[in-house]
Parts: structure tokens; C-alpha cells; sequence
């Protein structure tokens, strides 16, 4: 049986295993925090790559990959200047095949979690940020460039919240982590609130805390709406550190009130906090069986 050794590159931390095709993680999970230089991030992968044996190298990474699953296309602000331009094939003599940990994470989901048995799904990995993973008719989709599935469509017309990425009102900027935030700065008047106290006064039946969950909430809905209008899915799989607070059985009940395509499952993730770095193996290991 064939074996990866799967990377997941985040802002914060490299994760590293050895994956067989079965989606197994068959070695101790390394963890390293990420360096703030391109060269101390090469430094940990070719570390990596010199010290155990595999038959290609799978990475899943923030960033848009292009469709020849060569190289980044684009970074994301969390990683360090310039982190598009690393030479990933150089690193190893074996194959090197690299995705977008989000839709990595959305394949492992397909093949192995929340969303198996279906052809057609969206996934969204709700954290600080957004990330998205889009299966169509079992294939991934990637766009023109590799681009496709970014979370950025506008929410609404009107400038009322600018996004991370530089424009305003996208769907990121109101269901992520840092959106709910955001709500309760606007509620409550307060810059020092935190996620997590929304959270804890949403456990504590405190009613501006609830409205403004339940704003957060709505908009997730909608993005969710939009989502189901366009891809038609047979299910949407929530992931990431705000998931675990959606009311499931709300949002799928309320999607399905608003849709003029056939109901669709709304589903937690179930593949875990490695999701990533398996999509990325299975892809990979899938790759050169072809």
C-alpha cells in the first residue's frame, strides 16, 4: 500500500504524518510552529522529507493552488511575504502534490467523513476566518486557475463591513469567528468583547448575547441560501471552531424554507482536526494510482 507524507501548512503551525490510502494515519503527528521566513519554513519540510520514507509528498496549505497541484498561486495574509514563491517540487526527488487545505479537508469529508456517499456538497470550515470546499459530480471543483470556492461573495450591496481581504460585505466578513466579534462590538458598544463571551452569555440565556448570536447565525443562513440556490448540493458540511455552535437542526430547517432547489442536509464534519492533511494524501495517492 502506497504512503504520503502529509503536511498542513497553517499561519500558526506545520503539521506533518505519514498517511497510507485508506486515509490512515499510520506515524506520530508532528507539530511545529510556523517560522516567519520562507527559508524556516523550508527548512522544517526538507527536515521532514530527509527523515522518513513515503512515495510522494502531499501538502495541504492556506493559499489558492493552481490546478496542476504545483504551487500557490496565492497566499493568504497570515502567511509570511512571499510564500507563493516556494519551490515546492525542489524539496523532494518524489512527486510533491499540493491543495487548498480547505478543499483538501472538503475531500477527506467526501471520502471518509460527514459527507460520504454523496456526489454534490459544499463545506465550510467556520474559524477565524472562512474556508470552502466544493464537490461537484465527485470531482473538486478548482476554477480557471485553481481558485474556485473561496468564501468572498458578497453578502450585501451596500459597503457595511469591510472584509479581511480588502473589499466589503463578503460572506467571510459576517460567518466567521472574527464576524461574530464584530457583532457584539456593535451590540454592546465594546471593543474588548470576545467570541467566547458571546458564547458563555448565549450558555447564560443573556438576551443581547442571544440576539447577537442569532444575527450571526442568520447570516450563515444565508450565505448557506445563496450556496444551495447555485450548486443545488446534497449536503453542506459545517467544520472549523465555530461549527460546533450552530444549531443544526435550525439552519437546516430555515435553509430549506428559503431554497428553490430540493432540500439539502445540513452536517457537522467528521473527519477531524487532521482533515487536511488526509484530503491531501488521498488526492494525492488517488493522483499517481491515475
Amino acid at each position: 500500500m502506497k504512503k504520503a507524507l502529509a503536511f498542513d501548512i497553517g499561519g500558526t503551525k506545520i503539521y506533518s504524518a505519514i498517511i497510507n490510502e485508506n486515509g490512515e494515519i499510520i506515524s506520530e503527528i508532528e507539530k511545529f510552529s510556523t517560522p516567519k521566513t520562507l527559508d524556516g519554513i523550508k527548512e522544517i519540510l526538507t527536515s521532514q522529507i530527509s527523515k522518513h520514507e513515503f512515495d510522494l509528498v502531499a501538502i495541504a496549505t492556506a493559499g489558492a493552488v493552481n490546478n496542476e497541484n504545483t504551487a500557490v498561486i496565492g497566499s493568504t495574509g497570515n502567511l509570511v511575504e512571499g510564500y507563493y514563491t516556494l519551490d515546492f517540487q525542489s524539496l523532494s526527488d518524489k512527486k510533491v502534490f499540493l491543495e487548498n487545505d480547505a478543499n483538501a479537508a472538503a475531500w477527506a469529508e467526501y471520502k471518509l467523513g460527514a459527507s460520504k456517499g454523496t456526489s454534490v456538497l459544499i463545506m465550510l470550515t467556520l474559524g477565524t476566518g472562512v474556508g470552502g470546499g466544493i464537490i461537484i459530480n465527485d470531482r473538486l471543483l478548482k476554477g480557471k486557475s485553481g481558485a474556485a470556492g473561496e468564501m468572498h461573495f458578497k453578502m450585501y450591496p451596500d459597503k457595511r463591513r469591510k472584509c479581511t481581504c480588502g473589499s466589503w460585505d463578503c460572506f467571510e466578513a459576517y460567518t466567521s469567528g472574527t464576524a461574530l466579534k464584530w457583532d457584539a462590538e456593535e451590540a454592546l458598544g465594546n471593543k474588548d468583547v470576545t467570541t467566547y463571551d458571546v458564547i458563555e452569555g448565549v450558555k447564560n440565556g443573556n438576551k443581547v448575547m442571544v440576539e447577537v448570536f442569532d444575527r450571526w447565525q442568520r447570516d450563515l443562513i444565508i450565505g448557506i441560501q445563496g450556496l444551495a440556490n447555485l450548486f443545488d448540493p446534497d449536503c453542506v458540511v459545517l467544520s472549523g471552531s465555530m461549527a460546533q455552535f450552530v444549531d443544526i437542526q435550525k439552519v437546516e430547517q430555515e435553509v430549506n424554507a428559503e431554497i428553490i432547489c430540493p432540500p439539502v442536509s445540513i452536517r457537522l464534519a467528521k473527519a477531524g482536526n487532521h482533515a487536511g492533511m488526509i484530503g491531501a494524501a488521498l488526492l494525492a495517492l488517488e493522483n499517481i494510482s491515475r
